[in-house]
């Protein structure tokens, strides 16, 4: 009888040592120190024909583009020869791209194959990627226009984007 009036005894007054329900908590949320992963994303080369906009109305045109990209050459080509090689060319995308290895690529913009890059070959690249970039074909980009919505971060079962390796596939 002593432990019957003990346990009941012990239950009443401690609601904390009986065993509680755990709460039902809404989605976890990352800590603060780690921002949520980013789904929208730019080139390099979108980054840099943004940055083209002379006028500040936030748009750039064909003309604002080709002007950039003649002061961006001139920077690495001082003797004003006109072509840069290879290791030119890495050191502009270094420059202006944030990486030498940033598309596009001396292979694809060097279109006589002549190991050199033109000015002329260069505007030719970056005329190809503004039409590329130009939705709507109004000869304008706006930011809209330059961002990317990188789908593989929203899709669960594609791993080869975040280096992982995919499953073997079926035959």
């Amino acid at each position: 009888m002593r432990s019957i009036l003990l346990a009941a005894l012990l239950a009443g007054a401690s609601p904390g040592l009986a065993q509680q329900p755990p709460e039902t908590a809404g989605p976890r949320t990352p800590p603060a120190t780690q921002p949520p992963s980013a789904t929208i994303m730019a080139e390099p080369v979108a980054l840099m024909i943004g940055a083209c906009d002379a006028n500040g109305d936030a748009r750039v045109t064909r003309e604002e583009m080709r002007a950039c990209v003649a002061h961006s050459f001139a920077s690495v080509d001082p003797t004003n020869s006109g072509a840069i090689g290879y290791i030119g060319f890495s050191d502009w995308a270094e420059r202006w791209l944030g990486d030498r290895n940033a598309l596009p690529s001396p292979y694809e913009t060097d279109a006589n194959g002549d190991n050199r890059i033109s000015l002329a070959e260069l505007q030719a690249q970056f005329d190809k990627t503004f039409t590329r970039f130009d939705r709507d074909k109004d000869n304008v980009l706006v930011r809209a226009e330059l961002l990317t919505l990188d789908s593989a971060r929203n899709n669960p079962g594609d791993s080869r984007r975040r280096g992982r390796k995919a499953p073997p596939e079926r035959q």
